[in-house]
């Protein structure tokens, strides 16, 4: 078993104390929209050759238009390449620059592109502080409709990458997706997988609770997950999920009654605020001084953090170490 961080459970929230609540300044590069998946709901994907990749020219030029803000967080959010696909090494690499681009301009980079091998995943942990994939939900029932044409959708796989990312101790993020025909029972079945997965290594950062919202680029047009069972299930969650594990709900995904509920039942994060949800482009994120004022309105401090967390900065390399001292002097 991977040692366990002597401050597990120092996250920014519990640090600050009871009222506070946590969001990481981001922006999002997309190496390629591209995907070999075809979820029904997606309103991110393009069809494979459809999407021109992301040079690092390119994203060279975005980082630098970010060097005036308070952007701390670069995620590098990509389409899916097949593993067995003759383009998957140059793919993979586009990531790793990515990375390493962002890291050489002061910025911290958190990758989330679809399953990887335990190699490829060993390999971004040089060059990115943190990795995630959405578990979205273990029940083999969505492969029969939403994910039957999503290969990398299967639950295993999804769970295998939990399982990888604790051996090598990366810190990481995870996540439901709610409303694509799961039952109560699958929604708490897959928190309590995560659950036992973190028991075991220590190195989930946060969980997403992400309700589903129709878009305008899908094929499904379901109706939106209910915010009722939104704020029920944050509350199950907290009784399933280890405390140290953070809640994130995402605030343009939500009405302002319902973000606040959720927080009154255990959520205490916002995840990554930028000027584009790229995984849900109908749904702005809004300004940070609104959600400010909002917050403040029921009690509830809005403070930024990192794309890690305090309780996992022992486990990345010292040259990340530096990086993030270095990224947090030039923001002071």
């Amino acid at each position: 078993m991977a040692p366990v961080p002597a401050n597990l459970g120092s996250t920014p929230a519990l640090m600050r104390g009871d009222r506070v609540i946590t969001y990481s300044p981001a922006y999002t590069l997309v190496p390629t929209y591209g995907c070999f998946n075809r979820c029904s709901y997606c309103n991110f994907r393009q069809d494979l050759g459809q999407s021109p990749p992301l040079s690092l020219e390119q994203a060279g030029q975005m980082l630098r238009s970010l060097q005036p803000t308070p952007v701390t967080e670069i995620l590098i959010l990509s389409g899916e390449v097949h593993p067995h696909s003759p383009d998957r090494p140059a793919w993979f690499q586009r990531l790793y620059d990515l990375a390493a681009l962002a890291l050489d301009r002061g910025f911290l980079p958190h990758t989330n592109a679809g399953p990887l091998s335990f190699e490829e995943m060993e390999q971004l942990k040089a060059v990115n502080v943190s990795l995630g994939l959405m578990v979205e939900q273990i029940s083999p029932r969505l492969q029969h409709t939403v994910h039957r044409h999503a290969p990398s959708k299967q639950p295993e796989v999804r769970l295998e990458q939990l399982r990888w990312a604790g051996q090598l101790q990366i810190p990481f993020t995870t996540g439901l997706l709610l409303g694509l025909g799961e039952s109560w029972d699958d929604r708490c079945q897959s928190l309590a997988a995560i659950a036992v997965i973190h028991q075991q290594w220590n190195h989930i950062q946060e969980v997403i609770l992400q309700p589903y919202v129709p878009g305008s680029q899908e094929d499904w047009g379901n109706t939106p997950f209910a915010p009722a069972d939104l704020v029920t299930l944050v509350t199950l969650a907290r009784e399933i999920l280890p405390a140290t594990i953070a809640l994130q709900i995402p605030p343009n995904l939500v009405s302002s009654a319902t973000l606040l509920a959720c927080l009154g039942a255990g959520a205490r994060d916002l995840g990554g605020i930028g000027p584009k949800d790229e995984v849900n482009p109908d749904y702005s994120h809004g300004t940070l001084n609104h959600l400010r004022q909002l917050l403040l309105s029921d009690g509830w401090e809005l403070v930024p953090r990192l794309p890690v967390y305090p309780a996992y900065l022992s486990w990345l390399s010292p040259q990340l170490q530096d990086q993030i001292d270095a990224n947090s002097r030039s923001r002071q």
